[in-house]
């Protein structure tokens, strides 16, 4: 199962997958998808990282579309799709992600299913085998559906981040707070909040506006590739409780503002709320991997249960890499300076561990210690670049 799709080649199907892999034949992997996934399957459960701080854990829904061609693939209609930046053919997907300080995977998946053109179509649903229980939900629900099936699968949780999506949702809100964890969830410029103890209606962006030059703090939404992501941050007080707040970032050399509605079931500082908002990127790079490493885009399925098989094993791939990632790391203490300074090669990552494993698979042409050999040359210059990288970011003016 993870074999496959782990290991380097397309992985369109199960069928390549499986020559590519042990089996002698496709069946053993066929059985593996019949036995272990249903079309619903349970949440991956903490992507075998073990149990993190409560202050470390994050959940992070997000929507993906997969263009495809045709009209018979389940969910697939002309629609916008941020992928191809136009209209286009595509599925709508919506995701969980499970972040924290050991790594980050894929938990959760729900195959959007539009009203009008999908679920009010009874022989469209029969041609994909939808079953007949599925029904419209929008993608805030969705994501409400994930959380509360991994909050009772027993996934620990402290915070929830995710776009303007479900940022604009007050069910996803009030769902949150029934389950006391706390969200910063992006929201539109356009967001009315109340201020001054609640007795005054506001647009976000007005809000933001009124705010003093020394309301706002420089602080860093977490390591980037190329450094701290470095931005302007300020906080307003919304509603009549403590807890409830506007967070505002701005971009330090175009001015641009982003906005967040905040809320938690304690009083928080106000880093710590940045450091949540910076953690939504984390899903990103849980979709790069995904598709990159797991085959996540890889498939030719048109019907509802393939396309949950396929989409589930892909995201088990991630989560086996993700945990030989956090498995092989050194036990070391936390120095967030230690990007600057050290010139050791940086830890082993979900590619590098792919490309070591994709070498079981096939027939070896060179020695293994050559192999690590290459593989600590590789690190070695990502360890350089990076270094480099966090060298100019930290002297530019933007981190002052």
């Amino acid at each position: 199962m993870h074999a496959g799709l782990a290991s380097a080649g397309p992985a369109t199907t199960m069928w390549p997958s499986s020559a590519r892999s042990v089996n002698t034949s496709p069946d053993p992997s066929g059985r593996v998808e019949s036995r272990m996934l249903g079309q619903r399957a349970r949440p991956v459960r903490r992507a075998g990282m073990g149990k993190p701080t409560p202050e470390r854990v994050h959940g992070a829904p997000s929507p993906t579309q997969l263009l495809k061609k045709g009209h018979g693939s389940a969910g697939v209609q002309r629609q916008y799709t941020g992928t191809a930046g136009r209209i286009e053919n595509s599925q709508v997907s919506v995701f969980l992600a499970y972040a924290s300080r050991r790594g980050r995977a894929l938990i959760d998946r729900r195959l959007y299913l539009p009203e009008h053109t999908w679920c009010q179509d009874p022989e469209r649903r029969r041609m994909a085998a939808v079953p007949d229980d599925v029904e419209f939900a929008t993608k805030p629900r969705l994501a409400l559906q994930m959380i509360t099936a991994a909050l009772d699968a027993g996934v620990s949780t402290s915070w929830v981040t995710g776009d303007e999506v479900y940022g604009q949702d007050p069910g996803l809100r009030a769902g949150l707070e029934d389950r006391r964890v706390g969200y910063v969830l992006a929201a539109s410029c356009a967001n009315r909040v109340r201020i001054n103890q609640g007795r005054t209606a506001i647009r976000a962006d007005d809000a933001a506006r009124r705010l003093p030059p020394t309301a706002w703090h420089r602080q860093s939404a977490g390591p980037g590739a190329k450094g701290p992501r470095y931005y302007d941050w300020a906080w307003v007080s919304i509603g009549a409780e403590d807890h409830r707040h506007l967070l505002v970032r701005r971009n330090p050399t175009t001015g641009e503002l982003a906005f967040y509605l905040c809320w938690s079931p304690w009083n928080v500082p106000l880093s710590e709320l940045v450091r949540v908002a910076g953690t939504r990127w984390s899903i990103e790079e849980c979709f790069q991997a995904a598709k990159g490493q797991g085959g996540l885009d890889h498939y030719q399925v048109r019907n509802w249960t393939a396309w949950h098989r396929h989409i589930t094993l892909a995201m088990l791939a991630l989560a086996f890499l993700a945990a030989a990632a956090d498995d092989a790391r050194p036990s070391r203490a936390e120095d967030p300076n230690r990007p600057t300074r050290s010139s050791e090669p940086i830890d082993l990552t979900v590619p590098e561990i792919r490309s070591l494993i994709s070498v079981l698979f096939r027939p070896p042409t060179r020695s293994l210690s050559a192999l690590l050999n290459w593989s600590n040359w590789r690190r070695s210059h990502q360890a350089l670049a990076r270094r480099c990288h966090y060298q100019r970011r930290l002297s530019s003016p933007t981190a002052a």
